[in-house]
């Protein structure tokens, strides 16, 4: 067992790619980030890490040099939040078809306008496709295991692919919780020295993101999404070995009470803990109510999804970013279409809330099961609702 700690989710990250020991750390202040990279700038001040910290002027310029760094075998990390993220987004999908296995934390945040510095998961919706393999953590504890896995996954000869590790702005990234920091030895038996297997070198010329002509660059694409589903497999080996070393095992989908549930919320990120409560306190006056909660992302695990939802009668499903003039919500556009062939798919009622911070209580849970029941009752209604909506 590791050593027990109170920590921040932002210094949580932060110890995490310290043990991590990597070799390049591009960094551009912006809140609710900032914290990562502060701690990050003290470990290389101190001498605790010995790593190049380069202080860039925008995150375009710090995916940039993650891009430079990692192309010629260097162990690179990253971060942002919102409109940073959406800054860098031009260099984010160049990292993932290039195949560099950087590691970036975002810290998610709303886009503006109007201004929001609060919570929500707009930011990344921004780059759902960028090709990047995406966890969504759900505590701090959380945070600091998948920033090593992610290194472990990415850098993977099999995978050789950027990961993005989200976790929710202030109500992750600023709050003190209890959880386990490993020691350095068991890091290192889990996360070896990283082996690139083409780098940049002047000695031996390689080209990387060279132009490729129309007749080629369907067969790239093909490739790429090739990859990116073909990480399944050492995704699911790398949490089995976390696991077995920390006795924290993760998994794609999250199952929580959902034996003899007839009704499944389905959450990503920080509020699922907050579902099981509401998940309880129904349970405890007889109500069939289980919870499923998304942590792989990208590569989705359709296949998991699709197992945990089968014996549901209804999907009540929460997002945190509103697809405009779509359908409602991405994940529940994502979870529509999962279950669209299957012969008995049960009806999906999508609920967005929590924009910028907003609270969600156990009793919003609770009110959300209680609205969709009644839509079903009714006959299907709209496709989605903004949640708490102030007349």
């Amino acid at each position: 067992m590791g050593k027990r700690v109170g920590m921040e989710g932002s210094f949580a990250a932060s110890e995490a790619v310290k043990m991590a020991n990597v070799d390049v750390i591009a960094a551009y202040p912006i809140t609710p980030q900032t914290h990562i990279v502060e701690r990050l700038s003290e470990f290389v001040n101190n001498g605790e890490l010995d790593a190049e910290f380069v202080p860039v002027e925008s995150e375009h310029s710090a995916m940039s040099v993650c891009a430079g760094s990692a192309a010629v075998g260097a162990r690179s990390f990253t971060c942002t939040s919102s409109q940073g993220l959406i800054l860098m987004s031009e260099i984010v999908y160049c990292t993932a078809a290039m195949r560099l296995p950087i590691v970036m934390v975002i810290v998610n945040r709303s886009l503006s306008n109007p201004i929001s510095i609060w919570n929500d998961h707009t930011d990344v919706m921004s780059i759902r496709d960028c090709g990047w393999i995406q966890y969504f953590a759900e505590n701090g504890q959380d945070v600091l295991d998948h920033v090593l896995i992610s290194y472990r996954v990415g850098e993977d000869r099999d995978v050789m692919l950027p990961v993005i590790v989200n976790m929710d702005g202030f109500s992750i990234s600023h709050v003190i919780e209890p959880l386990e920091l490993l020691d350095q030895e068991t890091v290192d038996k889990f996360l070896p020295p990283y082996k690139p297997g083409v780098v940049l070198d002047p000695t031996h010329p390689v080209t990387m993101g060279a132009i490729v002509l129309p007749t080629c660059y369907t067969e790239a694409k093909k490739a790429q999404d090739e990859a990116v589903k073909a990480s399944m497999p050492t995704i699911l080996k790398a949490w089995q070995e976390f696991g077995d070393l920390s006795g924290r095992y993760y998994h794609p989908i999250e199952e929580y009470r959902t034996d003899g549930a007839d009704v499944l919320l389905v959450t990503m990120g920080g509020i699922g803990e907050t579902a099981m409560w509401a998940v309880d306190q129904m349970r405890e006056k007889g109500r069939p109510v289980g919870l499923l909660k998304i942590r792989l992302w990208r590569p989705f695990p359709f296949e998991a999804f699709r197992k945990a939802a089968e014996k549901a009668k209804m999907l009540v499903v929460v997002d945190r970013a509103v697809s405009y003039g779509g359908p409602g919500g991405p994940v529940a556009s994502e979870l529509k279409s999962a279950l669209y062939n299957e012969p008995k798919r049960p009806p999906v009622v999508n609920f967005i809330a929590g924009l910028a911070s907003r609270d969600i209580a156990p009793f919003d849970f609770i009110a959300m099961v209680d609205r969709a029941e009644g839509t079903i009752k009714k006959g299907m209604g709209p496709l989605y609702e903004i949640y708490g909506v102030r007349e």
